[in-house]
């Protein structure tokens, strides 16, 4: 049976990343972002938000010395998001707003746009901060998903998660 992997998070993060659902390579592993195909930690490193190439099994070291947590929208494992229903996202939203308002990060960084749409209910959403928030007090980014099958040139994800990483470098 496919296992959800285990959130990583804490009070007072500087970043909370949200994914859709773990991988079926993340639930064997455990570990977030593990699908080899992921660009996820090769983004965080050329983007500035860490100073060099972590791996899967370094969530927790993350955690711990750059304050960046982990959690997804879903937690029930599946091959792709398209598997995911109504009902789980509907579930997963509520639990995940009670999760942030609790756990009360600085930013939420949402890992695909679609993460975001389906939390907010916004058909229209850009990349980068948002204006309007859903979160009291706590800042909401849109960034892309870093699956290997977006379709973004991987420096253009990469751009945009810089200004995520130019801002969280005064916290």
């Amino acid at each position: 049976m496919l296992e959800p992997v285990p959130d990583l998070l804490k009070h007072n993060l500087r970043i909370v990343f949200v994914g859709f659902n773990p991988s079926l390579k993340s639930s064997e592993t455990g570990h977030n972002y593990a699908n080899p195909t992921n660009r996820f930690w090769k983004i965080l490193y050329h983007s500035g938000l860490t100073d060099r190439q972590y791996k899967p099994e370094d969530g927790a070291r993350l955690m711990h010395e750059y304050g960046y947590g982990f959690t997804n929208i879903v937690s029930r494992p599946t091959k792709e998001a398209a598997d995911i229903t109504k009902e789980e996202y509907q579930k997963g939203k509520i639990e995940l707003k009670a999760k942030m308002q609790y756990f009360q990060p600085k930013v939420v960084c949402f890992v695909g746009k679609g993460v975001y749409q389906q939390f907010s209910g916004r058909r229209q959403v850009d990349w980068g901060f948002q204006a309007e928030t859903i979160l009291p007090d706590i800042q909401e980014f849109v960034a892309p998903s870093s699956s290997g099958l977006v379709r973004m040139k991987v420096e253009d994800v990469i751009s945009i998660y810089h200004q995520l990483a130019k801002k969280i470098s005064s916290y």
